[in-house]
């Protein structure tokens, strides 16, 4: 007897071929068995996704390609992950094969069955899987860290929202949280998830640390594929106890989940700005609500989303659905950091670093304590400019400038990677006098150098100032060693982008400063004071963290700003550390505004050789939809360019779709994806390279 399997590939983006293809088998394949079968002249990976069907009750004329290879060596992929797969493509508008394929490791598309069971074979006969280690208890709890584990434990399942100020011991509650899931059930399994790769292996070292080597895997962008596949294996298997990994880890095949973290959770980093556009955190939520798992959100910045979500009820008001937890206080730490406003206003014209910053941070050099300067922005200068004629170092590719890198001599962008080097003169006018226009942190790195030279520390050695960002980190290894050097006490002054501000335990750091945080105040962007209150918060609790320290050398934490607009609102609360006015004083503009979290949005993008051809394709879809079911409670905005309208050669416009009902926004995507798809072959559609949807959008 021969079956009917329909399965799961990873077909071409927008491809139209439909979320599943049927294939013949003549044997009945369990769901979530992995499989080789033929798509065009390739072969590739796919997933049984139904129970299969038996092809005598078929249509007689229904000639199927035949199903290779079955890699049946490997446990099928479980009913919850697979409804994890499906529920992220539909809300984001993707593909099942392509959420799918996108989540198993990518060496599993090239081993056979025969490898695939050998491999298997080897890691059975290392032996037997040991037991976790007893996670002993170095920590003493402070009564806030108290008072959240009992709530968490007590509680069934669920979202708990930690907001615990910088400091305060999040980690901790984490730790024993995972420590008493593991001990109570032998089959548990925990997910920790972190925003980004250059925090994984301190929080890896900590979580092995308390559990064993074997207990804890990794899951991130950043490891070879050997290195995936056996870290997979170990979660799927259930061999691993812990995964830690920043967003892809959420799609993690973990048969025994029964508590998921996600630390920073209100970090950008959680959406995935290409391809399937998920949010991370938000799928984490979705699934411990499907496999009845605990889900704890840290933060000490919330999202907007996720603290509205917690709010208690008031009046009529029901409240959120997550259980807000409070830790103000921090551990070990000294206070909260003072915050200086420095009006730049009131500064002589074209100073970069004010004189009371500078004696402030001279102070620190001469007591041997170690300060941080924020500046999000690299390179040495944003664009070089010729005074004469205007000429601005554009790239010819995009519509933006290039970056001034003054350590290699280049003009690089940032968007599409286009590199030369710095021309001897003006190329519009010969002038040989062109000069770098506003500051980055490698131009700040030398303005520091310079202002420091004669200065010396407390051993009659130089000052040494470094930098951190994504330039100077490039290399493997670079950033280890970069922060060790920190930690060591070998840095007086750091200098960096905002990969400086999150996460990092610096404990002889008692000065942090902002240079230049003004720009985000007057964005277009609704969500861009929310990212800089939650910057600005982070970076200031770098400042001050070891108690001990700042008593022993008489010193302060402090958290200085440099801005032209200091009577800002935004200013004001962080000034008092209030997370809760500033959050309180943005939702009340949001609700006011329709915006989200009470609104739903979605973006529809194009992208052309042309601009027109783009808003054209827009458009149409825009007046396509005017038809569709539910289409009235779903306002559609005009296309417009985005802020940056060109990126290596390719014309972007996008369209803002936005609903007070997620039901309404999801069923009108849904009714739209087959008119996007056929408009693609009208005249408006055939000058578009490529479009999507992103749900949920967070920059705009």
């Amino acid at each position: 007897m021969a079956w009917r399997l329909d399965i799961a590939v990873q077909t071409p983006a927008h491809a139209a071929l439909g979320d599943l293809l049927s294939y013949a088998s003549p044997t009945p394949l369990v769901p979530g068995t992995l499989v080789r079968v033929p798509l065009g002249r390739r072969e590739v990976l796919g997933v049984v996704w139904n129970p299969p069907v038996s092809l005598e009750s078929a249509e007689p004329d229904m000639a199927l390609k035949p199903v290779g290879a079955a890699l049946d060596a490997l446990a099928p992929l479980g009913e919850a992950w697979r409804d994890l797969v499906a529920f992220a493509a539909r809300y984001y508008q993707r593909s099942i094969g392509e959420i799918a394929l996108a989540a198993l490791p990518p060496q599993l598309r090239d081993l056979s069955g025969t490898q695939l069971a050998r491999r298997l074979r080897r890691k059975t006969a290392a032996g037997p899987v040991a037991e976790t280690a007893e996670a002993a208890h170095p920590v003493a709890l402070s009564a806030e860290q108290t008072a959240a584990l009992a709530r968490i434990e007590a509680g069934e399942a669920g979202t708990f929202l930690l907001v615990g100020s910088t400091g305060s011991g999040k980690t901790e509650v984490y730790l024993r949280c995972v420590a008493d899931l593991l001990a109570a059930d032998p089959g548990a399994q925990a997910l920790v998830m972190v925003p980004e790769i250059n925090l994984t292996p301190q929080l890896e070292a900590r979580f092995k640390a308390r559990f064993g080597d074997d207990a804890v895997v990794s899951l991130h962008s950043g490891m070879t594929n050997p290195q995936r596949l056996a870290s997979w294996l170990a979660a799927h298997s259930g061999a691993a106890r812990i995964v830690l990994g920043t967003r892809m880890a959420v799609f993690a095949s973990m048969p025994g989940l029964k508590l998921v973290v996600v630390d920073e959770e209100h970090d950008p980093s959680y959406k995935q700005q290409e391809g399937a556009r998920y949010s991370a955190r938000d799928l984490a939520v979705w699934r411990g609500q499907r496999e009845g798992a605990k889900v704890i959100l840290g933060s000490a910045t919330p999202s907007l989303e996720s603290w509205h979500q917690s709010r208690p009820a008031e009046g009529e008001d029901p409240g959120g659905r997550y259980v807000r937890l409070a830790m103000p206080s921090r551990i070990g730490a000294g206070e909260l950091p003072t915050v200086r406003l420095v009006d730049m206003n009131l500064q002589p014209p074209k100073t970069v670093i004010s004189a009371a910053l500078l004696d402030a941070i001279g102070q620190r050099i001469a007591r041997g304590e170690q300060s941080m300067v924020f500046l999000n922005r690299r390179g040495y200068a944003p664009v070089l400019a010729c005074a004469d004629c205007g000429w601005k170092s554009e790239c010819p590719h995009c519509s933006a400038y290039r970056v001034f890198h003054k350590i290699d001599r280049t003009l690089r962008c940032h968007h599409c990677g286009f590199t030369e080097r710095v021309p001897r003169a003006c190329p519009s006018c010969g002038n040989p006098d062109i000069a770098p226009v506003g500051r980055g942190t490698e131009r700040l790195e030398e303005h520091l150098a310079e202002l420091f030279a004669a200065v010396t520390r407390p051993d009659g050695s130089a000052v040494r100032i470094a930098r951190i960002d994504a330039d100077s980190t490039k290399k493997q290894g670079a950033l280890e060693s970069q922060l060790a050097a920190v930690h060591s006490g070998e840095v007086d002054v750091l200098v960096g982008t905002q990969m400086i501000a999150k996460g990092h335990d610096f404990r002889r750091i008692t000065l942090v400063a902002a240079v230049n945080p003004d720009g985000a105040l007057f964005s277009s962007d609704f969500r861009a004071p929310e990212r800089l209150f939650s910057l600005l918060m982070q970076s200031a609790g770098r400042a001050g963290r070891d108690a001990a320290y700042l008593a022993a050398q008489g010193a302060t934490a402090e958290m200085w700003i440099q801005t032209h607009h200091a009577q800002h609102p935004l200013f004001s609360a962080l000034r008092r550390h209030d997370y809760t006015a500033f959050a309180r004083q943005q939702l009340e503009e949001r609700a006011a505004a329709g915006m989200p979290p009470f609104a739903f949005q979605a973006l529809l993008r194009a992208d052309a050789r042309t601009q027109e051809a783009a808003q054209a394709f827009l458009n149409a879809a825009s007046a396509a939809a005017e038809a569709l079911e539910g289409a009235d409670r779903v306002v559609r905005y005009p296309a417009v360019p985005l802020a940056i309208q060109r990126v290596a050669n390719v014309e972007r416009a996008q369209m803002l779709i936005e609903s007070p009902s997620r039901a309404a926004l999801q069923r009108l995507l849904a009714q739209w994806q087959p008119l996007l798809h056929a408009l693609r072959r009208t005249p408006e559609g055939k000058g578009v390279i490529r479009w999507l949807v992103d749900v949920d959008p967070h920059s705009i």
